[in-house]
C-alpha cells in the first residue's frame, strides 16, 4: 500500500481543505454534571459508526471504567499575602489542590481573594440553595481584615469551605465551581494566545490545565480546548516535539469522540507536526481521511482558528 503524500506535495489531499468540524462555541450546559456533552456528543462511548475493533472497544471500555472512578481532591489554603493597589489593599489566598490516593507531582496552585469566594457563594446559593445548608461561608468583616490573626483564621475557614463544597457532588461538577478555580487563568491564557503572546499563554495554561484535568476527570473532553491551545503555542514557538506530545494527550481525551468539533482540526495539526518531526503520519492521516469521508461537508476551521474563539466573554 502506497504511503500518503506528504503535506505540500501535488498529491497532498489537504487535511485543512477537507477538514470537517463544527465551528460553534461548545457551551457547557447548566446541569449539575459539568461538563455535559453537547447534542452530538451525548454518549461517552464510541459512536455507532466507530471503526474500532472488538478488542479496541473492550480496551476502551476498560479504560473508561477506571477513568470514571471518583477522583478525590484535597484543598489547602497554603499561604496568604497582602496586595496593595493605588486605592486599596486586600488579601490574596493561595489555593493548592492535590489529588489523593497517590503521589501527585502536578499539584495545582491558584490565587483568589475573599471577594472571589464571595461571588462563588452567591452563585452557588442561587443555583443549589438547599444543598448548601450545611456549608458555612466565612463571614465578612468590616474591620481588621488585614490582621495576621484574621488572615490565619480565614485561611482555615476557606479551606473548610472548599472541602464542604467539594463533598457535594452537584457542586463539585458545576460550572460555577470549575469557573471559580480555572476561568481567570484560562481566560487570560486564551487572551494572550490571541495577542500572539505564546510564552505567557503557556505559563498560564501550565497553571490552569492540571487543575482543570483534576476537576473534570469524569469528562476528559473538557480539557481539550486548553490542551489544543498549548499545542498551538508550542508549535508557533517552534517547539514541535513538545507540541506533538501535548497533541497526543488531547487525542487520548477525544478517543472515540470523532464528532467532537476539535477532532478533525487536531488530527490535521498532528499530521503536519508528525511530518515536520520525521514521524510516521500514515495512521494519523488515515484517521483524518476516514473522518472526512463520514462528514463530507464544508471546509472546517483550523486548530488555531478554533482556539482563538474560546473565552471571548
Amino acid at each position: 500500500m502506497a504511503s500518503p503524500e506528504h503535506p505540500g506535495s501535488p498529491g497532498w489531499r489537504g487535511p485543512i481543505n477537507q477538514c470537517v468540524t463544527r465551528t460553534r462555541q461548545e457551551v457547557l450546559p447548566p446541569g449539575p454534571d459539568l461538563p455535559g456533552p453537547g447534542p452530538e456528543e451525548a454518549q461517552d462511548g464510541p459512536s455507532s459508526n466507530s471503526s474500532m475493533t472488538t478488542r479496541e472497544l473492550q480496551e476502551h471500555w476498560q479504560k473508561e471504567k477506571s477513568r470514571w472512578k471518583h477522583v478525590r481532591l484535597l484543598f489547602e489554603i497554603a499561604s496568604a499575602r497582602i496586595e496593595e493597589r493605588k486605592v486599596s489593599k486586600f488579601v490574596m489566598y493561595q489555593v493548592v489542590v492535590i489529588q489523593t490516593g497517590s503521589f501527585d507531582g502536578d499539584k495545582a496552585v491558584v490565587e483568589r481573594r475573599y471577594s472571589d469566594f464571595e461571588r462563588l457563594q452567591k452563585a452557588l446559593l442561587k443555583r443549589f440553595g438547599p444543598e448548601l445548608e450545611d456549608v458555612a461561608f466565612p463571614r465578612k468583616r468590616l474591620t481588621g481584615n488585614l490582621s495576621a490573626e484574621t488572615i490565619c483564621e480565614r485561611r482555615r475557614e476557606l479551606r473548610e469551605y472548599l472541602r464542604l463544597l467539594y463533598a457535594v457532588r452537584a457542586v463539585r461538577r458545576s460550572r460555577e465551581f470549575l469557573d471559580f478555580l480555572t476561568r481567570p487563568e484560562l481566560r487570560e491564557a486564551f487572551g494572550c494566545l490571541r495577542a500572539g503572546q505564546y510564552a505567557r499563554a503557556l505559563e498560564l495554561l501550565g497553571r490552569a490545565l492540571p487543575l482543570q484535568e483534576k476537576l473534570t476527570a469524569h469528562c476528559p473532553t473538557a480539557a481539550v480546548p486548553a490542551l489544543c491551545a498549548a499545542l498551538v503555542c508550542l508549535r508557533d514557538l517552534e517547539r514541535p516535539a513538545e507540541a506533538f506530545a501535548v497533541g497526543e494527550r488531547a487525542l487520548r481525551c477525544l478517543r472515540a469522540r470523532e464528532s467532537h468539533r476539535y477532532y478533525a482540526p487536531l488530527l490535521d495539526a498532528m499530521v503536519r507536526l508528525a511530518y515536520a518531526l520525521g514521524k510516521d503520519f500514515a495512521a494519523l492521516q488515515g484517521r483524518l481521511d476516514e473522518n472526512q469521508l463520514r462528514r463530507p461537508t464544508h471546509r472546517g476551521a483550523t486548530l488555531k482558528e478554533l482556539t482563538v474563539r474560546e473565552y471571548l466573554s
